[in-house]
């Protein structure tokens, strides 16, 4: 067993269920580390420069980029979703079909993207919420981050595709290439060259370029059971429809994400600029929170819907209870230092007591739910391994949509501030407990073993 296809069969069949998911799952957790690295390193270096107005052309134009990732993840989490069930059952021309078709899909959509943030730029500016001092950089960001579109769109798309076939750490390898040249470009273009914004979207763009040159020379590898060749694309509903079926729901929770937080600016804005301060400094720490779990969800996916296309559901489930102990236990550990440290991390960020105070308030209630939180993005991502469309959807525009906002409408007019605070635990608990409850459904409808356990 020397061949790469070999080995990868292995982690999928035979390795035994705890090395198989943290092989698959540290790789994953690092690439999600390195993405919240990504996100902040424009805003970071642009900050460098003194200049309020071109710090908020960035976070204005955030959303936008988001949109972006939205459309990669199409693709991305569904066509990775699907290549994993088709390993499972074998069918390694199909693999070859929905990969190749994933790519040239999402490039076009990417350009289509690019074209209509071009043509209509100035009304997008207007709806992100641009003022006369803000306009000109954000223009100046947007119009760069409009040219990069498809190589945006293509780095999120492969990423998880060239992860869906167990090359994990190939995956988390091309985003961190991606973030290390953002990482050395921006001081570069932004401050040396005194490109501001500009330097700051070149920059990421590149960043973006390096990733996707990095997934399609392992695609080209004679290992990978994945193909970039056109004649590989079919334009069929058995090809897309699975993509679609999970890859829109997942869009739609990014988008929805991205809602709620405006919405929460505008609460959290009432109660003064020291609480949005410390709101946005808690957010930070709560994204490391929340990009752990994710990764460890992404990362056991493809082992998941491997085993439910082979109909191994022993390993299956085991996949899944480990998986959701690592979380529970991590949970707890994050809970833990949150509690113990909570003021002294905030410090780090900022030397206002004010606003140190109210940052520690907020990431304490945020990370109350940390224990069982992980267990949602288990469940979420098996019901995207499964191909189950629907419990993926109502999962995912429950967590930050049906449930989080009218949690925060509620909350706000009965408990003020505090209310506010305490919206999103209340939110993750529930949505924890729906899928919990989805699961146990699902899972009773499926077979019990029928292949031994490795």
């Amino acid at each position: 067993m020397n061949s790469p296809n070999e080995k990868r069969i292995a982690l999928f069949e035979t390795i035994p269920v705890p090395k198989a998911v943290l092989t698959l799952a540290l790789p994953t957790v690092m690439g999600m580390m390195v993405s919240v690295v990504y996100n902040m390193v424009d805003t970071f270096f642009v900050g460098q420069t003194g200049d309020p107005n071109q710090v908020a052309a960035v976070s204005l134009t955030m959303p936008l980029f988001l949109l972006l990732m939205a459309i990669g993840n199409i693709f991305g989490i569904g066509g990775g979703a699907h290549i994993s069930r088709l390993l499972g059952q074998r069918k390694y021309d199909e693999v070859k079909k929905v990969s190749s078709t994933c790519l040239y899909t999402a490039s076009a959509f990417g350009f289509a993207a690019m074209l209509f943030f071009l043509i209509f730029m100035p009304g997008i500016l207007k709806i992100a919420g641009t003022s006369g001092q803000t306009y000109g950089f954000a223009k100046d960001y947007l119009f760069y981050i409009a040219l990069g579109a498809p190589l945006v769109v293509l780095s999120v798309a492969l990423g998880q595709i060239v992860r869906s076939e167990g090359a994990a750490k190939e995956s988390m390898r091309g985003m961190m290439a991606g973030t290390i040249v953002n990482i050395i470009l921006d001081p570069i273009m932004i401050l040396w060259l005194k490109m501001g914004v500009s330097g700051a979207a070149i920059a990421t763009i590149i960043g973006n370029a390096v990733s996707v040159l990095f997934y399609l020379l392992h695609m080209l590898k004679s290992h990978s059971l994945l193909s970039l060749s056109p004649k590989h694309i079919e334009i069929q509903s058995r090809i897309l429809a699975p993509v679609f079926a999970i890859g829109i729901p997942v869009s739609i929770g990014n988008i929805l994400m991205s809602i709620s937080n405006v919405v929460l600016n505008n609460f959290v804005a009432s109660y003064g600029d020291t609480v949005v301060a410390g709101m946005g400094i808690s957010g930070r720490l709560f994204t490391i929170a929340i990009m752990l779990f994710i990764g460890i969800g992404q990362g056991i996916q493809p082992l998941i819907g491997y085993n439910f296309a082979s109909k191994n559901y022993a390993r299956m489930n085991k996949t899944i209870v480990f998986s959701s102990a690592v979380c529970v236990i991590c949970g707890i550990i994050l809970l833990t230092l949150t509690m113990l440290f909570r003021e002294q991390v905030v410090a780090l960020f900022i030397d206002n007591d004010e606003v140190v105070k109210y940052g520690a308030m907020i990431i304490r209630a945020q990370m109350l739910s940390s224990p069982v939180l992980g267990l949602m993005f288990i469940f979420l991502n098996t019901f995207q391994a499964l191909g189950k469309a629907l419990p993926s959807l109502i999962l995912t525009i429950s967590r930050q949509g049906f449930v989080f906002i009218p949690v925060l409408f509620i909350s706000n007019s009965l408990f003020g501030l505090q209310g506010i605070i305490y919206a999103q635990p209340s939110a993750d608990i529930f949505s924890t407990v729906l899928a919990a409850v989805m699961y146990l459904i699902i899972f009773r409808s499926i077979k019990k073993l029928q292949k031994p356990i490795a």
